[in-house]
Order: C-alpha cells, then sequence, then structure tokens
C-alpha cells in the first residue's frame, strides 16, 4: 500500500465493513405496493441521479427492495458503471447490488462517490465471473478490502465533489429544459399538421413494418452488434452492448431484410415506446422486442416519422396499442393501424430543417453537461483514485 503521506490516517476495510448488502426479495413485483421499478436499463453510467423507472406491473420474477438513500449498484456487466441513488422507495432488478453505507466508517454521501472510483470499478469488474453476462458475487464483493480516509477527510472531499456534482445538475436542468422546449415545438407542430392535412395508416406510410429475429442466434464474443432493448431505453444507441454476432450471422440474420439509414427502431415490450432514428451506417441487429419501420420515401421521411413516434399523440398510441398484463406489448399489427398526420413532404422537409436547429441546442447544452462531468470525475478520481491495497 502507498505510504504517500496525502494518505495518512487512511484505513483498509473490506467491503462488508463499509455497506450492507440489502438483500430484501420479493416474489410477486406487481404485489409489492411499491410504484417504482428500477432496471439497469434505467440507471446512467457514471450518473448517480436514476431519471427513469417502470412500474411493478411491467416485470416478472424475482426483484429486490430498497428504501430512499440506498444505492443500486449493477452487478451484472460492472464495466457498464451503472450505480443510482435511491430517492424513493422501490424494486429493482435482481442484477443489481442494494447497498447501505454503514456509517461509522463511511459518509453514507460519499460511499456513492467512492464506488464510482476507477479503483472500485476496476475491482467490480475484476472479480465479475461468467463470459457474457460477468456478474458479480456479494461473497467475494465482501472480501474485498479498499482504503477510505478518515470521516473529517471524507467529508472535505465530499464538500468539494458535492459542488462539481451541483454544477453538473445545473447543465443536467439546462439539457431538459432544452429537451422541453424541443418537445413542445414538435407537439406544436404536429397538431398544426393534424388540423390541416389528412392522416395515413403507418401500414400505409410504411414500405415494412417488422422485427428483429425470433430464433436464438449463434452468438460470439465480438463481431456485429446484436441491440436488446435495453440498448434503446434511453432514447439513443448504446453501443455498449453484451451481444455480438459475426460477421457470416449478421448476414444470415440480415439476408430477407437489412437495416439501413433512414429507418425507425421502436422498442415493443417493456419499456415500449421509444423510438431511435436509424442516422449511422454502422451494421447491426436485434432482438425481436425490438420493431423496425422503414418509411415509403414517396410518402413520408423516416425522420418525420420518428419525431412523430416522440410526440405526445405518438405515444399515447404506443400506450393504447400495447397488450397484455404481465408484460404490455406493442404487436405489428396494432402498430401497422397507428395514424400521424401526412403533410406533402416539401412540408416534412421544413419541419425537419426546423426541428434539427433544436436538436443542434440539445446536443450543445448536452456536451457542455459532458464536459462538467468530465470534470467532476477528474478530481474525484486525484482524490480518491491514488491508493491501491
Amino acid at each position: 500500500m502507498s505510504d504517500n503521506k496525502n494518505f495518512k490516517g487512511w484505513k483498509v476495510c473490506r467491503f462488508d465493513q463499509i455497506a450492507t448488502n440489502v438483500n430484501v426479495r420479493i416474489d410477486n413485483p406487481s404485489e409489492s405496493g411499491m410504484e417504482h421499478y428500477v432496471g439497469l436499463e434505467h440507471l446512467d453510467a457514471d450518473s448517480l441521479k436514476i431519471r427513469r423507472w417502470g412500474t411493478p406491473d411491467d416485470v416478472e420474477a424475482t426483484k429486490l427492495v430498497f428504501k430512499k438513500g440506498d444505492i443500486i449498484f449493477g452487478r451484472r456487466r460492472a464495466y457498464q458503471r451503472k450505480l443510482g441513488i435511491a430517492e424513493f422507495d422501490g424494486i429493482c432488478s435482481a442484477h443489481a447490488l442494494v447497498l447501505r453505507a454503514k456509517p461509522e466508517v463511511v459518509l453514507p454521501e460519499f460511499l456513492p462517490f467512492f464506488m464510482q472510483s476507477d479503483l472500485f470499478m476496476s475491482r467490480a469488474v475484476e472479480i465479475s465471473v461468467g463470459s457474457l453476462s460477468p456478474t458479480i458475487n456479494w461473497k467475494t464483493m465482501a472480501m474485498q478490502e479498499f482504503a477510505l480516509p478518515p470521516l473529517n477527510e471524507q467529508k472535505r472531499i465530499l464538500e468539494l465533489l458535492e459542488a462539481l456534482q451541483v454544477s453538473l445538475h445545473a447543465y443536467d436542468h439546462a439539457a431538459e429544459s432544452a429537451r422541453t422546449l424541443l418537445s413542445s415545438v414538435v407537439t406544436e407542430r404536429m397538431a398544426t399538421a393534424a388540423t390541416n392535412y389528412g392522416r395515413a395508416k403507418f401500414g400505409d406510410a410504411c414500405v415494412r413494418i417488422t422485427d428483429g429475429t425470433h430464433q436464438p442466434p449463434n452468438f460470439s464474443e465480438s463481431g456485429v452488434p446484436f441491440l436488446l432493448v435495453s440498448n434503446l431505453s434511453s432514447g439513443k444507441i448504446d453501443w455498449e452492448v453484451q451481444k455480438w454476432v459475426s460477421e457470416s450471422e449478421y448476414q444470415t440474420l440480415t439476408k430477407s431484410f437489412k437495416p439501413q439509414q433512414g429507418d425507425v427502431l421502436l422498442t415493443l415490450v417493456g419499456s415500449y415506446g421509444v423510438p431511435v432514428f436509424v442516422n449511422w451506417d454502422r451494421p447491426f441487429t436485434f432482438q425481436r422486442h425490438i420493431g423496425i419501420l422503414r418509411s415509403n420515401e414517396s410518402k413520408i421521411r423516416g425522420e418525420y416519422l420518428y419525431h412523430f413516434l416522440n410526440s405526445p399523440n405518438g405515444q399515447w398510441q404506443c400506450a393504447r396499442g400495447a397488450e397484455g398484463l404481465a408484460q404490455k406489448t406493442i404487436t405489428l399489427a396494432s402498430l401497422k393501424a397507428f395514424e400521424l398526420p401526412l403533410p406533402p413532404l416539401e412540408v416534412q422537409d421544413r419541419f425537419i430543417d426546423e426541428i434539427s436547429e433544436y436538436v443542434s441546442v440539445v446536443d450543445s447544452v448536452e456536451s457542455r453537461r459532458q464536459e462538467s462531468a468530465t470534470a467532476l470525475r477528474t478530481i474525484r478520481e486525484l482524490a480518491l483514485g491514488g491508493l491501491r491495497v
């Protein structure tokens, strides 16, 4: 262990001396009495704030119970660095650990920052077992040793990190405001189009509406990304995928229909109704819980279709079209029956150009937010990353 004077008074502790693993399980989520369900797909990498969640009715099988203030840590695929502080009571994925700080050793507010550090995350990845879905075992995690500063030093470090966190949250708020403005403009323009132009069913406006492969592919360790619903749940593609297929398997899976730029992806099961516009030419394939829509370019632009699905009316139709009780699903038949206003192509093009300007503002604010996040991470690593056990 380093004898650097900056670490004077730091104490080595096993992780089970630092935090309690809250292993309260519930077998029937819909009878949990909770309002919130947090899956790993709802946790953002390198962010302590939980911004999205579902409901217990969305899921089945055993889940974990958490309380406000607990830490939800994705023990499956720890390399994704998914960690959040609960601001409400609820249930979460059993692929997470629910952790509660032991305040006599670590300040509850300090522990999440420590767990975000490269030091902790690297150890978490090292002890994960499995190939396709490496997972942490609590017994192994409990035995890991880490060096912690004394409580008064934790408080000093915490004050600095929390100040940086306030700045980051300010950018989060600005980004959210920019996204809200974008949404309001889309809503208003779509309402105007609905008043001035006729409507068309998706099945008539698209040349193809289908979903991903229904047969389990032959997965490989690398190759072409295989997308799951969780890779789309944020509204953008998360390319940190857990599954890949070989080039030959990709060609087989896409022999009859290959995704291309201009298509629209839509989650159909679980976290349903999330659209993503394909504006890249990177090859990929995807599971059957994701739909794909290819517009008839003589009638409708794919980007216009994407914005409609993001509008209140589009989301309302997704909610109305979702069928089932245990796990609601948007069927392809119901998707083809969705309706949208269909102005002339030149009107659609003007709409896309206008919306692109608002999207640029959102992207700019989010870029500033990323710079703030980088500054926070740099200071955190300087404060916490220098000591190895």
